[in-house]
């Protein structure tokens, strides 16, 4: 594991930021929006579209993600921010990952109508993004990466820990008892049994106290294929934080080059 230093990077989630250069439109409803922050100088750029966290709730919605979104737009990047339904305000299962769904799907029309460019496509995911992303791994879409930080990526133990005060039980409507094919549906800790296509990375810190990176171990136990990077001293913010230490471990990761140094895969 990576030692990168302890870091509280709760002022990202409200951080001012420069707002996105175009805004298109993926279906009607109020949230089908996507963000795209465009990197200087012209030509085709690499893509990534990042899916924001805050465990599937509407309270929160993608304008956190801008400092991320600035950060790699600089880097050279082009960046989409879709919205998406959440719960409170007309999402939940399916419902939430229909949207981004539909959204990836409409992304290089969408682009190409505004002029833009891209080359190949990494999907970013943060906690509730992160499993998004991560149940979007094995949907048919040209994506060839996929990087997940701090996801809730096992919905079963989400519910069972009451991770954001039973955030999972509230977005899939039920319990795991109750609802045994949903989760199965829903749930990347079965849904990846079988192989994506793409390259999949999960980053994770192990001071998360939002989700608990056992959660993201288990996935690496679970798939031996999983490119799996633990940070020390890392909370749940400070991943998509660019001013945080824990930054150039998740731009290695998006960035498709290996961990950096040695033993930064499962822990204890």
């Amino acid at each position: 594991m990576a030692s990168v230093g302890a870091v509280n990077a709760d002022d990202v989630m409200t951080r001012r930021s420069e707002p996105p250069d175009a805004v298109v439109r993926y279906a009607a409803h109020d949230d089908g929006l996507v963000d795209v922050h465009l990197p200087p100088g012209t030509g085709p750029r690499p893509l990534v579209v990042y899916v924001h966290g805050g465990f599937w709730r509407q309270q929160w919605d993608r304008r956190h993600g801008r400092p991320l979104a600035n950060a790699l737009a600089l880097r050279g990047y082009v960046v989409a921010l879709p919205e998406y339904r959440r719960v409170g305000g007309g999402g939940g299962w399916p419902t939430t990952a229909q949207d981004v769904d539909a959204a990836l799907a409409a992304l290089p029309n969408l682009l190409g109508g505004i002029g833009v460019t891209t080359t190949r496509i990494t999907l970013v995911g943060h906690s509730a993004g992160g499993h998004l992303v991560l149940w979007s791994a094995n949907q048919p879409h040209p994506v060839q990466r996929v990087v997940a930080l701090a996801p809730v990526g096992d919905l079963r133990m989400a519910a069972e820990h009451r991770m954001g005060e039973g955030a999972a039980v509230d977005f899939l409507g039920g319990t795991p008892d109750t609802l045994p094919e949903v989760y199965d549906a829903a749930d990347p800790a079965t849904r990846m049994r079988r192989r994506p296509p793409c390259d999949v990375v999960v980053v994770h810190g192990d001071q998360d106290e939002a989700v608990p990176v056992e959660s993201s171990r288990g996935l690496r136990r679970r798939f031996d294929w999983l490119d799996y990077r633990e940070l020390l001293g890392v909370d749940h913010s400070a991943v998509i934080d660019p001013l945080s230490q824990a930054w150039p471990a998740v731009l290695d990761a998006i960035d498709g080059r290996p961990a950096a140094g040695t033993g930064e895969t499962l822990g204890a």
